[in-house]
């Protein structure tokens, strides 16, 4: 079925392993600020075309508040291999905090029920789902919504 907007973001626990950080980070980063959240698999074509736009708004927004997460979700046996991973997070310049999510529990915690990839889950500063899309024109779909819980998010300083 899916998340309902305005549900809650989900714990992150169940990662089983982070890059870029740690489960805690990750969550402390969230709190309080619109948070954009992405499943991606590094045997997705369409993930690595989209990520450089991701990367786009995280430096872009990030002084405007945009916490950005990546999870990393396999779609093939070959996808949990962690070195590959890593390799590909390097490749792609993912800096933000990446769980690799090799049992699917974050799957199930964002009820990701299909195994989209990629899927953007988008928060608002309150932690509320405000946004959901997935595949090639995720990103588009979801432009709209984030300048407008970007325009509504108080303004930080850059960290």
């Amino acid at each position: 079925m899916g998340m309902r907007i305005g549900t809650q973001m989900p714990s992150l626990d169940g990662a089983t392993e982070w890059f870029g950080g740690t489960q805690a980070h990750a969550e402390a980063e969230a709190a309080g600020g619109p948070t954009l959240v992405h499943f991606w698999s590094m045997s997705c074509g369409i993930c690595k075309e989209n990520i450089p736009r991701i990367a786009e708004w995280r430096d872009q927004l990030k002084a405007n508040g945009l916490r950005v997460i990546a999870v990393h979700m396999p779609r093939y046996e070959s996808d949990t291999d962690v070195n590959g991973v890593r390799d590909s997070i390097a490749t792609n310049e993912i800096t933000e905090p990446c769980a690799i999510d090799n049992e699917h529990k974050l799957r199930g915690a964002f009820q990701n029920d299909q195994g989209y990839v990629p899927a953007y889950y988008l928060f608002d500063g309150e932690g509320k789902l405000r946004s959901f899309a997935a595949g090639e024109r995720g990103l588009d779909l979801l432009k709209s919504t984030l300048d407008r819980v970007m325009a509504a998010a108080p303004q930080v300083a850059a960290k």
